[in-house]
């Protein structure tokens, strides 16, 4: 009795086991089906970690958008609050073209998450209308159209659109560059449904540009707009005519902090405040610093009599460190006192990146006088990234540090020392090219087409390590892009006006 007892325990135990897994497995099933038939969640920045573009040089008009723009559709709604997207329209008017960037932002959390960026661009710039302001203006119908085809119809009227100029514009002068701006926003105004944003349409300031791509870079990294504060990236731009730096110094006491002064930049930003040194140094872009390095060139040879001062109706054939052996420029006007030559500049016999070095070093004025110590160059104020910046930060560089490096093989993560190589490399010529560059696709034809690089280079290394004193050993990255969103001052310009303070809602017309 009991035998057969402990054999029924046995088969009821295993028949509730099998009803056990039959339950499962239909559970399992069902729970699958709701998953393949629940509604796709847009993605967000924030959701994968941010990389770096793997795409060779900048990115170019249309870059990760159609021409055909951006299906108009009702706004996403979160699942988190159930609030629509909200979206900016942002102008970039730059000296040689303008571009749209259009942002989608998911508005339920602080700071907003970045949900996905739109853009496009197209040349001539606003300064290439110098006497035109209406054609000045009408000029960025192409881009306020695409626009307009990616923002949902039921959002334009509270989608605050700006442009920001810079310093190409400002070169024309305050009365033509405020003709042309006026003229923008009176476009905008009459013919657009975007809201436009008090100030929206000007020039912007160095100081601005920097801050707000430290903004971006450092929200796309994640490194701003989290819970507990973290350690921010130092980010250094290279325009044409500027360049900018701005990092949150470290000091070892309270008594020891900042100097006061127009460097120093006060942000609160996802409710942590940041103290920012940020500078612009104008003229020390590096279209500037060729014109400098070109002048030194010309200036030495009318010294030495190898040039007639005010010869200018002939063009003369200069040998420039700066370039390698058989590389030679197309006529180039070099302005020197008040008079304007027309000069070819042609590498040495044997290369030369050691004399080019010092004249890029030369150009920073790091001798001039210091006001206020510590000073990285021409006598501008700034806290040592050696002392007073966390060693394993994040140092981004961008721009022009960016296009003469990442299409010739350099690395998004490199030492100093191996810019100082890739320099030494470009310098020695086309011999070398072919065997260290021909690996990489199209290198050898940017080297061919443009004869600059060795100069580039040169100076970019003279700004890192002599003008903003870095070591060589230091670490630094370059993109264009960060979790596939472009990097520069757009998208920090951008997130402040998700707040109403400075537009208001265009009553729509029924």
């Amino acid at each position: 009795m009991t035998t057969n007892l402990r054999g029924v325990f046995r088969n009821y135990r295993f028949l509730i086991a099998a009803l056990t897994a039959v339950m499962l497995i239909l559970l399992l099933h069902s729970s699958s089906n709701r998953l393949s038939a629940a509604p796709a969640v847009p993605p967000i920045a924030g959701d994968k970690p941010a990389k770096l573009a793997s795409s060779k040089g900048k990115p170019v008009a249309g870059d990760g958008a159609s021409n055909s723009g951006h299906d108009s559709k009702p706004a996403l709604k979160t699942p988190k609050c159930g609030k629509d997207h909200k979206y900016v329209v942002m102008i970039d008017a730059g000296s040689t073209g303008s571009r749209v960037h259009v942002y989608e932002f998911d508005v339920c959390t602080e700071p907003p998450i970045l949900v996905g960026e739109k853009f496009k661009m197209r040349n001539p710039g606003l300064s290439s209308f110098n006497d035109d302001p209406v054609g000045a203006a009408k000029s960025l119908d192409e881009l306020l159209d695409y626009a307009t085809s990616v923002v949902p119809k039921d959002k334009r009227n509270c989608s605050p659109v700006a442009v920001k100029a810079t310093a190409g514009l400002r070169k024309l002068g305050d009365e033509k560059s405020s003709r042309i701006l006026e003229a923008v926003r009176k476009h905008l105004e009459q013919d657009y449904e975007f809201p436009v944003v008090d100030e929206g349409v000007s020039i912007m300031s160095g100081a601005d540009e920097g801050v707000y791509a430290w903004i971006t870079t450092n929200y796309l990294l994640g490194n701003i707009g989290t819970a507990e504060k973290q350690q921010t990236a130092a980010v250094f731009d290279l325009g044409g005519g500027s360049t900018q730096i701005v990092f949150e110094p470290e000091f070892p006491s309270k008594d020891i902090q900042m100097e006061e002064g127009d460097h120093k930049y006060n942000l609160n930003f996802g409710g942590h405040q940041y103290t920012l040194y940020q500078f612009s140094h104008p003229e020390f872009g590096q279209m500037e610093a060729r014109r400098k390095v070109n002048e030194h060139i010309l200036k030495t040879a009318i010294s030495s009599g190898t040039v007639k001062a005010g010869e200018t109706a002939k063009t003369h054939t200069l040998v420039s460190p700066c370039f390698p052996p058989d590389v030679k420029t197309k006529p180039e006007t070099v302005v020197f006192g008040e008079n304007k030559y027309t000069v070819i500049f042609e590498g040495p016999i044997e290369p030369a990146p050691a004399e080019c070095r010092f004249l890029t070093d030369d150009i920073l004025r790091k001798s001039a006088t210091c006001t206020v110590p510590p000073c990285s160059f021409n006598g501008a104020y700034q806290p040592s990234l050696i002392r007073n910046f966390n060693r394993h930060g994040d140092l981004y560089v961008f721009s022009y540090f960016y296009d003469r490096t990442h299409p010739i093989g350099l690395p998004p993560s490199f030492e100093l020392r191996d810019l100082l190589e890739l320099t030494r490399l470009v310098c020695m010529g086309k011999p070398v090219w072919k065997s260290v560059f021909s690996a990489i696709e199209d290198a050898e034809a940017q080297l061919e087409k443009e004869p600059h690089w060795c100069m580039d280079l040169n100076y970019q290394v003279s700004l890192l390590n002599t003008g903003y004193d870095i070591p060589f050993y230091r670490d630094f990255k370059t993109a264009a892009k960060i979790a596939e969103n472009e990097l520069g001052w757009c998208l920090g310009a951008s997130l402040p006006l998700l707040t109403s303070d400075t537009w208001k809602c265009k009553i729509s017309e029924q």
